[in-house]
């Protein structure tokens, strides 16, 4: 590194220039980083915008296919019902058998729907941590603590001698 004729030799500094102190480069970097961080959310904010658009429009699109495909079943249904006429049965009937099978269809799917409502399993612990957190928002001079504090070993978070929890 080649120095200039005006810095000291056992430096390698100019003489004439201060040096910043931690204190102005701590903030300086602090300034950097947040300028940083809130380009990134301003960008963030753009490309998910731009894409929260499209999706928009794409969900609009499947919401009008199922309306028109909703709509269309009704003209099916009523097929079958023309055609159960056209085989010889009133009209009338022809449409309690279309409507029975209605009844039929919502039938299984309340019971698809039920089945599958039943198999969702409970966040037990989102639920065990919930019924401690007012145990643990409750603030507690230094050095004084009502609660064990968890202890983690081999990944295992062991709380209150249960060592079901791992990390």
């Amino acid at each position: 590194m080649a120095h200039s004729a005006s810095s000291t030799p056992s430096q390698g500094r100019p003489t004439g220039a201060e040096e910043p102190s931690v204190g102005a480069l701590v903030q300086s970097a602090m300034a950097d980083v947040s300028t940083l961080i809130r380009s990134e959310i301003e960008l963030a904010k753009a490309e998910v915008g731009k894409s929260a658009k499209k999706a928009g429009i794409g969900v609009g699109a499947f919401g009008a296919a199922g309306v028109l495909l909703g709509v269309s079943t009704v003209f099916l249904f009523i097929t079958i019902a023309e055609f159960l006429t056209w085989l010889g049965l009133q009209r009338w009937i022809s449409y309690l058998i279309v409507w029975a099978l209605f009844l039929l269809l919502a039938g299984i799917a309340a019971l698809v729907g039920r089945r599958t409502l039943k198999k969702i399993e409970k966040p037990e612990r989102t639920l065990e941590t919930l019924r401690e957190l007012p145990e643990v928002v409750h603030r507690e001079a230094p050095g004084e603590r009502r609660r064990e504090v968890p202890t983690v070993s081999n990944g295992r978070v062991q709380l209150r001698g249960s060592d079901q929890y791992s990390v």
